[in-house]
């Protein structure tokens, strides 16, 4: 039994051993799937599931607490890794209530099939007494899906956050007891799936400033028992401010880009800047993305495949423009045989950036005294448009 205050207990999972998240998104460190046990004086509430894998461990904890009653169930997302217990939940405890907002609602019964009555919808800002504890309920679209929603325990000051404030990471402490691994993996997390909704994160921290928060207990990861830690932390990674870092995603077939990249890594340096440098074909996606959320400029690394950049190449531009970071400024280096359309096929896939472009630099074959050059005027301009914005010397 993990109590969080009196009367409300952790019943999640630890998923130790997962290194893959969706197919998609790599776990280094695992994962949490958390749920929370609220025991009022009247009802008791269960907030969340846990995913479909961990369906025995949450039934075995429930039962370990002793919750031979559920009175709700409260649906903060219906992604499966937060709603795939759902339906087991509801066969355990057939008096139980789904209470969750009309998108939810919707998308619960469409992934899952539940029935039409098992649910309690509530408004934006509605509150449910248990007794002792209220419940309020407090939508947050866009963190990261359209019917996300939070729930504030007024009489604990906790916030259950969802996806918001998460962070993949397995660990057998309940609370944040190292603050630098969970900021690692935090901002991992808000990198893979909270950056494109940048603008609505903005939005619902806005939403939160009304709320005395002494404790955030997300979905995943370990609970804060010091929530301005990672609001803060949220309120810098969302913000409009860049640093001057410049992120080289980069692939090499014969080494004529991966001679430029060496040389252009080096004359950034020589002008500080901050460069942050990731070889395609072994990258891992995760700390590409963490290296977007504050870089000022993105310059992509390419040689030219059938006329059109890299495979690889097309990737990082394809995942930087999903991941919409803040980033002011664009390039592209890279070498060709013969001709090709890499630049602009490349430039065409960064719609979402809306960075200016700076002039690429391109080699014929191996790069020479001319390229070198040319890579270290485009070290210039990077330079000149950050001392512009404010952030280089």
């Amino acid at each position: 039994m993990r109590g969080i205050r009196r009367n409300v207990y952790a019943v999640g999972a630890v998923d130790w051993d997962s290194r893959l998240f969706d197919r998609l998104i790599p776990l280094p460190d695992g994962t949490t799937y958390n749920s929370y046990l609220v025991n009022g004086s009247e009802k008791t509430a269960l907030l969340d599931t846990v995913d479909p894998s961990k369906t025995d461990v949450l039934i075995d904890k429930l039962l370990k607490v002793g919750a031979d009653k559920i009175d709700y169930v409260v649906a903060h997302h219906a992604e499966q890794d937060h709603s795939g217990s759902l339906g087991d939940i509801l066969l355990l405890y057939p008096e139980a209530k789904v209470v969750t907002n009309p998108k939810c609602k919707a998308m619960l019964i469409d992934l899952l099939g539940i029935e039409e009555g098992k649910f309690v919808v509530v408004e934006d800002g509605e509150a449910l007494s248990l007794g002792d504890k209220t419940l309020k309920f407090i939508y947050t679209p866009w963190v990261h899906w359209p019917e996300t929603m939070v729930t504030y325990l007024e009489e604990d000051k906790i916030l259950f956050s969802c996806d918001f404030f998460g962070a993949h990471l397995a660990s057998s402490s309940l609370f944040v007891d190292d603050q630098a691994t969970v900021y690692e993996s935090a901002k991992r997390y808000y990198a893979e799936i909270m950056m494109p909704f940048r603008k609505q994160v903005n939005a619902n921290l806005e939403k939160l400033t009304a709320l005395e928060i002494e404790v955030i207990a997300p979905s995943h990861g370990p609970i804060h028992n010091q929530p301005a830690f990672i609001i803060n932390a949220y309120k810098d990674w969302a913000s409009d401010e860049v640093k001057n870092e410049v992120v080289i995603p980069y692939v090499s077939m014969h080494g004529s880009t991966a001679k430029m990249v060496a040389y252009f890594v080096d004359t950034l340096i020589e002008r500080s800047i901050t460069v942050k440098q990731f070889e395609l074909s072994t990258v891992d996606i995760g700390k590409l993305a963490m290296a977007l959320v504050d870089a000022a400029t993105v310059v992509i690394g390419s040689p030219t495949v059938l006329t059109g950049p890299h495979p690889l190449a097309a990737y990082a531009a394809f995942l930087a423009n999903a991941l919409r970071p803040k980033t002011r400024f664009a390039s592209v280096i890279g070498s060709y045989g013969w001709g090709g359309k890499m630049v602009e096929q490349l430039a065409g896939m960064l719609p979402n950036l809306k960075a200016e472009i700076i002039e690429p630099v391109l080699s014929k074959g191996s790069p020479r005294d001319q390229e070198f050059a040319a890579i270290e005027m485009l070290a210039d301009r990077i330079l000149a448009k950050h001392k512009e914005i404010g952030i280089a010397d």
